[in-house]
C-alpha cells in the first residue's frame, strides 16, 4: 500500500497526521513485513498530541511535498503515540541518549526492518541551520548508507542493541541507607535557587516527587532547611506563569528560571502529582494558599478533563490557532477593554501586565505586546499595599477573574487528547483520593471511585491483567508496570479515604498479578512491560523519576504499605530488593529518585501501623480518623477494624488483637511492631502522634 494509514487509529496524535502527504504506518507487523519487502529502513516518529515541537516538525516536513517525497521514496515511515506506547518510547529513547547525549520529542529514530537503530535524534528542522542538518540534506545521506554501506549500518545497529543490553544490567548493592537521603538532600540543598525557588536554573520543572521527598526528609530528621525549600518552591509556582491564574491547573514546566514563560500544556500527571504535593504541604504548614491550590486543581482537572463517565482525560495542547499560549495570554488593551477602569487597572498591577508585554519569546526573543499573568508578591501583601484585607482582595479578584475566565472561554480552545490512560488515572485516584481524605473533601473521594469504576469496567480482562489505553468505546494495548503500580498507589489512598475494604483486596490482586508478570525472578525489580510482550531490544526497569515517577519506584512504596497492612514480610522484602537493585544509580545521582527515596524513607522508619478499632460511620470513629489524617505522617498505614468484618481480620490477622474499647472506638497506634496502649478520645491521639 502507498497511503497514509493511520485514520483507522483511536490516538488523537496518529489521527493528527492522518492528512499527511508521509505515508504512514501504525507500528505493527505490516510495517515492519514492508520494510522486509521493499528492502527500506523505517523511520520512525515518536512524539505526543500536545507537543509543541512535535507540531512544529509536523508542519515543517511532514506536511511538506517536498519532504514527504523524499521520505516516502527511502524508507518505511512509522508514527508511534508516546503516551499510548511508552514500551517503544522508553527503548529508542534509551538508545537517543545514549547516542546523542540528550533526549526529547518529537523523537526520530532511523532502523534497521529488525527494530535496531542506526542514528537517533530529536527535532529536524526541513533545511540544516546552526550546523544542525535538516531533513533534506540528512533523508539522502541515510538512503545513500542503506543502499552503498549496508554492513556498516549494521555493525552500528549491533554495537548500539550491545550497548542498550548493557545498560539495561543492574547489580544488586547493599542497599540504600540513611546516608544515600541525607546525600540527596544535601545535593538538593546546593541546586536549590534561593532566589526563584526550584532547583537549577532553567529549564524548571516542578518534580512534585522530589517536593515529597523533602516534606518527608523534614519530618524525619528535623532539619527546617528542607522544609523551608519546599514552602518556597509551592509558592513560587503557584504565583508564576506555570501555573493558570485564569482557569487553573499548572502547565508543563517553564523555560526561565522564575516560573515565569511556560510550555503551555496541561497534562493530568503533572495536575495529580502537583495536588499531592500541594495536599502534603498544606498538611505540614498549614498554608492556606496550598489547599486553595489543590482545590482549584481539582476544579481544573473535574471542568477540562473529565470524561462524562468517570475517568479523565490526558492533556490539553499547549497551541491553538497555530500558536504556543495563544489561549492563555492577554495585552492591556483586552483587559481594560473589558474591564471596569478600577478593576482593569487593579488586575494589571496585581498581575504584572505591561504595554509592551512582560515576557521575550523563546524562539525571538522579542516582547510581543501579550502577557502571562502571575504574582510577584504575596496577597497578604498585595493588600496590605492597598489598605484592604486579604478576603477584600480575594473577592475582587475572584470576581475579575471569573469575567476573564468567561472572555477566555469565547476563544479557540486548545486541542484536548481525549484518551483514557490507566496509569495517569491511577495518579489523580490516588491524588484526589489523599486530598479527599485529608480536606475531608467527600466529593472529591466519590470522583475518585468513579473514575476507578471507570478503568475496572472499561480496562480490565477477564484475567484481571490491566489494558493501558481507553478511546471511542475501544480499549487497547496490554498495561505496563506504570498502569499497575499507579493503579495500585491508587486503590491503596481509595482503601484509606473510604474503608471500604474491596479496595484493599483489589490492591493486593493487582499487586499479585503485577509480580507475576513483570517481577525478575532472578535480579528483583519490576521490568516496564510484561513477560508476554513485544520484544523490542530488550527488557528495561526503569527507576529514574522523570516528569513522571518510575513504576519500580511508586511499586516500591506500595509493597511497603501492603507489607504493613497484612503483615506479610514477603512484600517488604521486595521493596528491599528493588532498593538493593538500583542502589547503585541511587548513590550516584540520588536527586534523580525523588519517589524512590520516599520508598527508601519508608522502609527506614520510623513508621506506623495505626488500627482504628470502631464502627466506620459513627461520629466517634470519625472524629478520631480526622484527628490522625490531620497531622502530617506520610510513612503510615490506617486500617480500620469494624466489628464483624471478617474480610479484613484474614487480610491483617494482627487486627484480631484490637478490638474496640468498652464499646467505645479506639486507637492503636503501633511503630516498629509494637503498639501503644489503645486511646478512645482525640486529645490522647494527638498527643500520641505528635
Amino acid at each position: 500500500m502507498s497511503s497514509n494509514q493511520l485514520f483507522d487509529e483511536k490516538s488523537p496524535y496518529l489521527q493528527q497526521h492522518a492528512d499527511n502527504p508521509v505515508h504512514w504506518y501504525p507500528w505493527g507487523e505490516e510495517a515492519f513485513e514492508a520494510a522486509k519487502d521493499r528492502d527500506k529502513p523505517i523511520f520512525l516518529s515518536i512524539g505526543y498530541a500536545t507537543c509543541h515541537w512535535c507540531h512544529v516538525m509536523a508542519h515543517e516536513s511532514f506536511e511538506d511535498e517536498e519532504v514527504a517525497n523524499l521520505m516516502n521514496e527511502a524508507f518505511i515511515n512509522i508514527k508511534v503515540d508516546r503516551e499510548e506506547r511508552p514500551d517503544i518510547d522508553n527503548t529508542y529513547m534509551t538508545v537517543c541518549q545514549m547516542m546523542t547525549g540528550s533526549g526529547g520529542w518529537p523523537l526520530t529514530i532511523f532502523m534497521t526492518p529488525e527494530k535496531q537503530p542506526f542514528y537517533a535524534g530529536t527535532y529536524i528542522p526541513k533545511r540544516g541551520r546552526q550546523g544542525r542538518p535538516g531533513m533534506v540534506d540528512l533523508i539522502p545521506w541515510i538512503r545513500d548508507l542503506w543502499k552503498n554501506e549496508r554492513d556498516k549500518v549494521y555493525r552500528s545497529a549491533r554495537e548500539i542493541k550491545d550497548a542498550f543490553q548493557k545498560s539495561n544490567v543492574q547489580t544488586p548493592g547493599r542497599g540504600p541507607s540513611q546516608e544515600t537521603l541525607n546525600k540527596a538532600f544535601h545535593q538538593f540543598k546546593q541546586q536549590f535557587d534561593r532566589q526563584h525557588g526550584g532547583f537549577g536554573q532553567s529549564p524548571k520543572f516542578p518534580s512534585p516527587h522530589n517536593l515529597m521527598f523533602l516534606l518527608r526528609y523534614w519530618k524525619q530528621s528535623g532539619d527546617q532547611q528542607a522544609l523551608v525549600m519546599v514552602e518556597q518552591t509551592l509558592e513560587a509556582m503557584r504565583r508564576g506563569g506555570v501555573y493558570d491564574h485564569i482557569g487553573y491547573g499548572f502547565h508543563r514546566y517553564a523555560t526561565d528560571a522564575q516560573w515565569l514563560l511556560p510550555h503551555f500544556e496541561k497534562m493530568l500527571y503533572d495536575q495529580a502529582l502537583l495536588m499531592m504535593a500541594y495536599t502534603e504541604g498544606w498538611q505540614a504548614t498549614g498554608n492556606g494558599l496550598f489547599k486553595q491550590t489543590a482545590d482549584e486543581i481539582a476544579t481544573y482537572i473535574s471542568r477540562d478533563l473529565l470524561d462524562e463517565n468517570g475517568a479523565f482525560y490526558s492533556a490539553e495542547d499547549a497551541d491553538s490557532e497555530g500558536e504556543e499560549g495563544k489561549f492563555y495570554v492577554w495585552s492591556t488593551n483586552e483587559i481594560r477593554d473589558l474591564l471596569p477602569t478600577a478593576d482593569a487597572e487593579l488586575f494589571i498591577e496585581v498581575y504584572n501586565l505591561e504595554d509592551q508585554g512582560n515576557f521575550k519569546e523563546e524562539a525571538s526573543g522579542q516582547k510581543t505586546g501579550k502577557n502571562i499573568p502571575h504574582l510577584q508578591k504575596s496577597i497578604e501583601d498585595l493588600a496590605a499595599e492597598r489598605d484592604m484585607t486579604v478576603e477584600e482582595l480575594n473577592k475582587k479578584l475572584n470576581s475579575i477573574r471569573k469575567k476573564l475566565f468567561q472572555e477566555r472561554e469565547m476563544r479557540v480552545r486548545p486541542f484536548l487528547d481525549d484518551k483514557i490512560l490507566t496509569d495517569w488515572n491511577g495518579l489523580a485516584i490516588a491524588a484526589l483520593a489523599k486530598a479527599g481524605t485529608i480536606f475531608q473533601e467527600q466529593e472529591y473521594i466519590e470522583r475518585a471511585e468513579r473514575a476507578f469504576g471507570f478503568i475496572s469496567a472499561n480496562l480490565q480482562k477477564e484475567d484481571g491483567t490491566l489494558l493501558h489505553r481507553y478511546r471511542e468505546g475501544e480499549a487497547a494495548i496490554d498495561g505496563n508496570a506504570d498502569d499497575y503500580a499507579f493503579l495500585t498507589w491508587g486503590l491503596l489512598e481509595l482503601y484509606e479515604a473510604t474503608f471500604e475494604t474491596e479496595y484493599l483486596q483489589e490492591a493486593l490482586r493487582l499487586n499479585e498479578i503485577f509480580i507475576e508478570h513483570f517481577w525478575d525472578r532472578e535480579n528483583g525489580g519490576f521490568y516496564f512491560t510484561s513477560h508476554q510482550s513485544e520484544e523490542l531490544l530488550g527488557r528495561k526497569k526503569e527507576a529514574y523519576d522523570g516528569a513522571i515517577p518510575s513504576g519500580n519506584s511508586v511499586a516500591m512504596q506500595n509493597l511497603l504499605r501492603l507489607g504493613r497492612i497484612t503483615g506479610n514480610t514477603g512484600w517488604e522484602e521486595k521493596a528491599e530488593q528493588i532498593g538493593q537493585l538500583f542502589s547503585e544509580q541511587l548513590e550516584k545521582a540520588p536527586t534523580g529518585f525523588g519517589q524512590m527515596l520516599q520508598g527508601v524513607g519508608f522502609g527506614l522508619g520510623p513508621s506506623y501501623e495505626i488500627v482504628i478499632a470502631g464502627r466506620k460511620d459513627t461520629p466517634e470513629t470519625r472524629q478520631l480518623r480526622d484527628e490522625i489524617f490531620s497531622h502530617f505522617i506520610p510513612c503510615k498505614v490506617v486500617i480500620l477494624n469494624e466489628p464483624g468484618d471478617e474480610t479484613i481480620r484474614d487480610l491483617a490477622p494482627y487486627t484480631r488483637d484490637q478490638p474496640m474499647v468498652e464499646g467505645k472506638s479506639a486507637v492503636y497506634v503501633c511503630r516498629n511492631y509494637s503498639c501503644e496502649r489503645p486511646v478512645t478520645e482525640p486529645e490522647k491521639l494527638a498527643q500520641q502522634l505528635s
